[in-house]
C-alpha cells in the first residue's frame, strides 16, 4: 500500500456511500498539505444499477453486486461500509479478516455484542477503524471539547443533550429497514441517541450509569421494498407492516467524572429537522451548541460582571478544522464537510499519523451505553455501563 495513494473500496452505494465517496474526492483540495490522493478502486451494491452508478458516475474503476469481491481486491486498502446496520456484523468482520482498514457507519452493530465481535476482529487483524460519528467533527464541538479539557468551564456539573429529528414524523413514512429489529436493532435509541452518547462522551467523558424509557408512537407504517428508497420516503395507501423498535427515548445518566445529565432522542418529533445539540454546564461557565446552527456557539465564561450570560460566537479559524474550509467567520460549513474531516482523520491514521479518528472501541463503548439504556427501559432500574477494554 502506498500510504498517500490508498485504494478505496465501497460497500453500499446509497446516500451515505455517495457521501463517503465525495469526502475521499475532496481530500486533495481541502488538505493539500497532507498529500493524500485516494484512488476509487472498487464499489459494491446488491442493486446492479447502483453498482453501475458507482462505476460510471462516481468514478470507481470496478463495480460488483457482491461485497466479497471488494474485500478480495488486492488494490483495495481501505473500505467504507455504508450498508444497513443489520449487515455490519458480517461485513465488518469480513473486512477485518481480509486485512482491510475500514470506515463504518453507526450504529456499528445491532447491539453491544455484535459491536464487540467486530472490535475483536479488528484488534486481532490490527486494522485501523473509523466510525461515522460525523457530528463530533464540527469545529464548534471541537472547541467546546478544548474548553472542557482546559478547565475553562470549571468542574462539569450537568449536561442536557438531544437529537430531535423529524425524519419519521409523517405517519405514512415508509417502513424502511430502520424500523425493523433484525436489520436495525433499536430505533431512535440506536440510530439517534448513539450520536448523542458519542458527543457527550467525546466532550465530557464516559458514562457510568443510565436510567431510561422508550416509546413507539406509530406502530405501523407502509412497507418499502429494500433498496428502493430512503427512510424519508412517503407512501400513500401502501400495505402496512409493524414497527418493531422505538420512536422516542430518554435517559438519565451519571458520568464517571461525577457530572449528571439528561439525554433524549426522537425520530417522530414535529418541528426540529436535525436538532442535535447539547448544553454543558460547569462551575465557571457553560456552552451550548445545536447542529441546525452548526456554525454558531453560545458560550458563557465566568459567573458575574457586566457581560454575564451567553455570547454567541461564530465559528472561525480558532475552531477545529474550520480554516481548511472557509476563510473567515460568517462563511458556513455544512454536513458534507464533517465527512471530509472524518475521512481525513481516518486516512491519516491509516498512514501512520496521529490517531484523532473515532475507533471501533469508541463505537463499542457507545453500544454498551445504548444496551444499558435498553435494559433499563425494560427493567425500570438504573443500569451500569460496562467498561470496554480497548483493543480487545
Amino acid at each position: 500500500m502506498t500510504t498517500n495513494r490508498p485504494g478505496v473500496g465501497l460497500v453500499s452505494v446509497g446516500w451515505m456511500g455517495k457521501l463517503h465517496t465525495r469526502a475521499y474526492q475532496a481530500l486533495p483540495s481541502v488538505y493539500p498539505d497532507l498529500g493524500l490522493r485516494p484512488r476509487l478502486v472498487h464499489a459494491a451494491d446488491t442493486a446492479a444499477d447502483r453498482a453501475g452508478y458507482a462505476r460510471d458516475v462516481l468514478g470507481y474503476a470496478r463495480a460488483t453486486t457482491d461485497y466479497r469481491e471488494v474485500l478480495a481486491d488486492p488494490d483495495v486498502d481501505v473500505v467504507s461500509i455504508c450498508a444497513p446496520t443489520g449487515l455490519h456484523h458480517e461485513i465488518g468482520i469480513a473486512a477485518a479478516e481480509a486485512g482491510k482498514h475500514f470506515w463504518i457507519e453507526k450504529p456499528v452493530g445491532r447491539d453491544a455484542s455484535e459491536t464487540a465481535d467486530i472490535a475483536a476482529a479488528a484488534a486481532k487483524a490490527g486494522v485501523v477503524t473509523s466510525i461515522g460519528y460525523n457530528y463530533r467533527h464540527a469545529p464548534a464541538v471541537e472547541h467546546v471539547r478544548e474548553l472542557v479539557a482546559g478547565g475553562r468551564l470549571g468542574r462539569i456539573t450537568n449536561v442536557r443533550a438531544v437529537f430531535f429529528s423529524g425524519y419519521a414524523s409523517e405517519p405514512k413514512g415508509a417502513l424502511s429497514w430502520r424500523f425493523r429489529r433484525d436489520l436495525a436493532g433499536a430505533g431512535a435509541l440506536g440510530d439517534l441517541l448513539s450520536h448523542v452518547v458519542d458527543l457527550v462522551r467525546y466532550v465530557v467523558g464516559p458514562i457510568a450509569e443510565v436510567s431510561s424509557l422508550t416509546s413507539t408512537v406509530y406502530t405501523q407504517r407502509p412497507v418499502l421494498p429494500m433498496g428502493s428508497g430512503t427512510h424519508f420516503a412517503v407512501i400513500e395507501d401502501g400495505e402496512l407492516g409493524e414497527v418493531e423498535n422505538d420512536d422516542y427515548t430518554a435517559a438519565l445518566v451519571r458520568f464517571a467524572g461525577g457530572a449528571v445529565g439528561t439525554l433524549e432522542a426522537s425520530r417522530i418529533i414535529v418541528g426540529p429537522q436535525c436538532g442535535l445539540g447539547f448544553e454543558i454546564y460547569g462551575t465557571d461557565g457553560s456552552a451550548a451548541w445545536n447542529f441546525e446552527q452548526m456554525n454558531e456557539l453560545r458560550v458563557c465564561l465566568g459567573r458575574g460582571g457586566p457581560y454575564a450570560g451567553y455570547t454567541t460566537v461564530l465559528a472561525n479559524q480558532h475552531f477545529g478544522d474550520y480554516a481548511h474550509f472557509q476563510p473567515g467567520p460568517g462563511n458556513s460549513m455544512g454536513y458534507d464537510d464533517l465527512k471530509v474531516i472524518e475521512a481525513k482523520k481516518f486516512l491519516v491514521a491509516v498512514a501512520g499519523g496521529e490517531r484523532r479518528n473515532s475507533t471501533i472501541d469508541d463505537a463499542h463503548q457507545v453500544a454498551e451505553v445504548i444496551s444499558a439504556a435498553a435494559r433499563s427501559a425494560e427493567s425500570g432500574r438504573w443500569e451500569r455501563v460496562p467498561a470496554v477494554v480497548h483493543g480487545g
